[in-house]
């Protein structure tokens, strides 16, 4: 089970909607997913059209990573019905900003960790929508994951956001996982007609190279509509949205590959 968070230190970037492509991506492939929403706003888990009656959450887990519990936090996707494959939900909660203090301990950070080692055998992979900030929610789910897409846009404070958020994952790193690695920075709401958004993107290929991902994901209205509407963006119609799904399919390859799963068992990690 390869886990990923998707992460962002600057509000407003769309790092849950890159979280919701990725696990349309991962659906459409086949690829049994777990989507573990850690984001006290709890986004993700109304785009997955989750039914929260009758479940726990993930502040439940965080209060008590046994696999009871564990258990009863995860619904399955309502992208789910009518068809084929495993898309689950780790159900966000508002009330997960409890767990959110700046000062965790060290038998905090490891809960998600604890929690998710009882279901590895069930997902392949695991994608984790981080809070939009360095405080222990992040921590946590970095604590648990073998890789960290940073998400930002070609903007001059969200260029500085992502140098910390490199930084941060190289302290984790040392301090807390050794197997903790980024896998790189995903480049959202890019317009290439924009010479600002040229430069912001040049100076991120400057300041980090190969660890600038590809594609860079154009605005685009069809992810908001799909999102709005709770559908995975694959089976979304218009040729906007089939553009989205092919730079997110491209995206979801680069975490396959370095992972190991399905066509890249065989393959040396990247």
């Amino acid at each position: 089970m390869h886990v990923l968070s998707v992460s962002s230190l600057k509000g407003g970037v769309g790092k849950t909607t890159v979280t919701l492509g990725l696990a349309s991506a991962a659906f459409a492939r086949g690829v049994r997913t777990l989507v573990v929403d850690l984001d006290p706003q709890s986004d993700v888990s109304t785009g997955m059209d989750i039914q929260v009656a009758g479940h726990l959450n993930v502040a439940d887990v965080l209060g008590s990573p046994k696999e009871k519990t564990v258990r009863a936090a995860i619904a399955s996707s309502g992208w789910t019905r009518n068809r084929p494959g495993t898309i689950d939900v780790m159900i966000g909660s508002p009330s997960a900003i409890n767990f959110d203090g700046p000062h965790p301990s060290i038998r905090d950070i490891w809960k998600l960790e604890e929690a998710l080692s009882t279901i590895e055998k069930d997902y392949e992979l695991v994608l984790i929508d981080c809070a939009p900030s360095l405080n222990a929610l992040t921590r946590t789910a970095w604590a648990a994951s073998d890789r960290v897409a940073v998400v930002t846009e070609p903007g001059l404070f969200s260029v500085a956001a992502a140098d910390r958020a490199l930084r941060a994952i190289e302290e984790i790193r040392r301090g807390l996982s050794p197997r903790l690695q980024p896998l790189g920075i995903i480049v959202n709401r890019a317009r290439t007609a924009s010479l600002e958004h040229q430069f912001r993107i040049k100076e991120l290929r400057d300041m980090f190279g190969p660890l600038v991902l590809s594609p860079q994901l154009p605005e685009r209205t069809s992810l908001q509509q799909a999102q709005g509407a709770a559908k995975p963006l694959h089976i979304w119609p218009g040729d906007s949205a089939l553009e989205m799904a092919g730079y997110f399919d491209q995206l979801l390859d680069r975490v396959l590959r370095t992972a190991r799963i399905g066509e890249y068992a065989e393959a040396p990690a990247v």
